[in-house]
């Protein structure tokens, strides 16, 4: 009897798709491995076609894909990719999505709304995803939305370090841009050892990107700020918050947030004279006509390369941020 041996070595496979490959080949760069060719096509009705041009099975994939505009599409053609390997027989499959999309509709706000951060989770699901791997999910019960694990990393480590050589302390504080950020704006204060401040704002429900301050609770007068939320849209929450900082008596006014969305008029009015200075991560591509003199960009791929080195090694995703500094 001929005895049949087999060799059971696991195969990393990154896979990326159309919306921001320059962040997959930094992160395969980080890893020191390739981005696996993928046929990616778009027919002339509109429908995305997706085949892996080399054997993924028995592989542990990770499907990277950046939400940016226009968001659907590139939803979609995640979607199809991760259909793509599960039928390839791929051994377990993790969707890479830096900017969770449709994240800020995580409840209801009023009757007769839906709930699309599950949606997309179920649809990730659907497809064959077995786990999700995100940055700054814009609320944290978004994992619970997922029927499996799901990996929340979180940029703060890579803005501090930007932050600690460039602020004094001393004259430092972190604002809240809004109540729901006081637990993260809370953190960034203590790792900085600087006070924190919280603007309470009001949102009109049926008007979107729209916002007005009501009051500013905490010592800002003379003052740096530093105000840091999850991600930046238009850009008028934002402003509107540099604005009061600034009549409160605020010598400076510096945004921090992870994804730049930034859709129009982002650019136009985060140049507003009441900011000084905005970073923010590449989780979304930021192409040359959405940058300006006062925008800092940080790279994010080192921080998704050891995540994924961690999950493929089956290490711990959570040592990465305990005792973070």
């Amino acid at each position: 009897m001929t005895e049949i041996v087999v060799q059971n070595k696991k195969k990393l496979v990154l896979v990326t798709g159309r919306a921001y490959p320059e962040l997959a080949e930094q992160v395969a760069f980080e890893l020191g491995c390739e981005v696996s060719t993928t046929d990616l096509r778009t027919f002339a009705n509109g429908e995305i076609y997706a085949r892996y041009d080399e054997s993924v099975r028995g592989a542990d994939a990770f499907v990277l894909q950046s939400h940016s505009t226009p968001i659907n599409e590139w939803l979609m053609e995640q979607l199809i990719m991760v259909d793509a390997l599960k039928r390839a027989s791929c051994k377990r499959i993790t969707v890479v999505a830096p900017f969770y999309p449709y994240a800020r509709q995580d409840k209801k706000g009023r009757g007769r709304e839906p709930i699309s951060a599950r949606l997309v989770a179920d649809l990730f699901k659907a497809a064959g995803a077995d786990r999700i791997m995100s940055i700054d999910l814009h609320a944290a019960q978004i994992q619970g939305f997922f029927d499996g694990p799901v990996d929340h990393l979180f940029a703060m480590p890579v803005l501090l370090e930007h932050f600690r050589a460039q602020l004094d302390p001393a004259t430092l504080t972190v604002v809240s841009p809004d109540m729901g950020r006081v637990r993260v704006a809370d953190i960034w204060s203590e790792k900085l050892g600087c006070p924190l401040a919280i603007i309470h704002k009001r949102r009109d429900p049926k008007v979107h990107n729209q916002v007005t301050v009501h009051e500013i609770v905490g010592q800002v007068e003379g003052r740096v700020c530093l105000i840091v939320d999850d991600l930046i849209d238009t850009g008028r929450t934002i402003v509107k918050a540099a604005e009061a900082l600034k009549a409160a008596g605020a010598i400076g006014v510096v945004v921090a947030a992870t994804h730049a969305v930034f859709s129009d008029p982002a650019v136009e009015l985060l140049q507003s004279e009441f900011i000084d200075q905005v970073v923010v991560t590449d989780t979304l591509p930021v192409p040359p006509e959405k940058r300006f003199d006062t925008l800092t960009v940080l790279p994010i791929a080192p921080l998704l390369a050891r995540a994924i080195q961690e999950v493929f090694g089956d290490g711990s995703v959570t040592s990465m941020f305990e005792g973070a500094a």
